[in-house]
């Protein structure tokens, strides 16, 4: 969940961008991260820099068991297959 300012004139509010982190990239200050999410059947994917100001808060809502690092498959997947199984702790 990406907690992110958006002005629009001469206000500003908070939108929440909630979906799947698919890729982390870079290193340093110039590091990357993607986050991809279904909004009314259509895949929407948006990068945010993680040193970014726009940022009010970033939240872990749920960490997944994956064995890749880039999540690029799940864009060719729908419904259920898209979902990522819940890491378990042991």
């Amino acid at each position: 969940k990406v907690h992110v300012k958006v002005v629009e004139g001469n206000r500003s509010r908070i939108q929440v961008f909630q979906g799947v982190v698919i890729r982390v990239q870079g290193s340093g200050i110039g590091r990357s991260f993607t986050v991809r999410k279904v909004s009314f059947g259509v895949g929407v994917e948006r990068t945010f820099p993680i040193n970014s100001p726009i940022f009010d808060q970033i939240e872990v809502v749920t960490r997944g068991d994956v064995r890749r690092a880039k999540l690029y498959y799940l864009r060719n997947l729908r419904g259920k297959k898209a979902k990522i199984k819940e890491r378990r702790e042991a």
